[in-house]
């Protein structure tokens, strides 16, 4: 394949896509301590089975003490709460408040309006298309090459920027 311009190349493409998501989603995001992954939390925190603060960790790809400091934050925004583990009270399991269900609903409802911003070019078919696409390719990358650590990987990423 040849290139023509900047515009053929695939990493210009996708950071132009990402820059714009990512605008989208900080405001999306904010009000809600940690943005991006205190949604994260909040999505788990509400939508699964209450998990140990380490099971958490694991599930996000979130270093501990990183989440540490952001279930902190979100518990003093009254958006969570850390409850004794019945299994061993020496762990700590992490539930969404009713508050933080709120906020939860009020982010995913911008969120899909930050996505719609974002793919506001293609049509409807196109935009399934992507998505799928997009999920194959991740969830092939992620198997040849999990992400266990997005704080690593992020500073691998400007390293070779």
């Amino acid at each position: 394949m040849t290139i023509q311009g900047i515009e053929d190349d695939l990493g210009w493409r996708l950071g132009v896509l990402f820059r714009a998501y990512l605008r989208a989603a900080d405001a999306a995001t904010a009000g809600i301590p940690g943005d991006h992954r205190g949604r994260q939390v909040l999505a788990v925190a509400a939508r699964e089975e209450p998990r140990t603060q380490s099971a958490l960790a694991l599930r996000l790809g979130i270093d501990k003490t990183v989440l540490t400091y952001l279930l902190d934050a979100l518990t003093e925004a009254g958006l969570v709460e850390r409850h004794p583990d019945p299994g061993d009270r020496r762990n700590r399991r992490v539930v969404a408040t009713a508050l933080g269900r709120q906020y939860l609903a009020e982010a995913d409802h911008r969120m899909a309006l930050a996505e719609d911003h974002v793919l506001s070019s293609l049509g409807d078919d196109d935009r399934a298309t992507l998505r799928s696409l997009l999920g194959t390719l991740a969830a092939g990358l992620n198997a040849a090459d999990p992400v266990t650590d997005p704080c690593r990987m992020m500073m691998d990423i400007g390293a070779n920027a």
